[in-house]
């Protein structure tokens, strides 16, 4: 079965659907990456941080994930995080520095 929503990992587009997901920290930093001040690196991070909360790695055309779509994924991914959205926004801002310090040595 093909899902037109599914895609290899996280897509950016979908960010904007999670802004009411959770609270207001959560809403905060989904409007800053999904902003058009928002860089590579801030969204980058943010799919990373998508990419391994929500398992895309192991993600495949016969998984029930995949059948259901990236949106519904994304957003039963977020939901479930048994994390506080301060913890949210600490991991994102760790991916964010541990991709900072990789772009530097590069």
């Amino acid at each position: 079965m093909y899902n037109s929503d599914t895609e290899l990992m996280f897509p950016m587009r979908v960010a904007d659907s999670l802004k009411n997901a959770r609270g207001d920290q959560w809403a905060q930093l989904v409007n800053e990456v999904t902003s058009d001040q928002a860089d590579l690196l801030d969204q980058s991070a943010f799919v990373l941080m998508m990419v391994k909360m929500g398992g895309c790695v192991a993600c495949n055309s016969d998984s029930f994930r995949a059948m259901r779509g990236c949106t519904q994924c994304a957003r039963q991914t977020i939901r479930r995080f048994r994390g506080s959205d301060q913890d949210l926004v600490d991991q994102y801002r760790q991916y964010r520095g541990d991709m900072a310090n990789h772009s530097k040595k590069g």
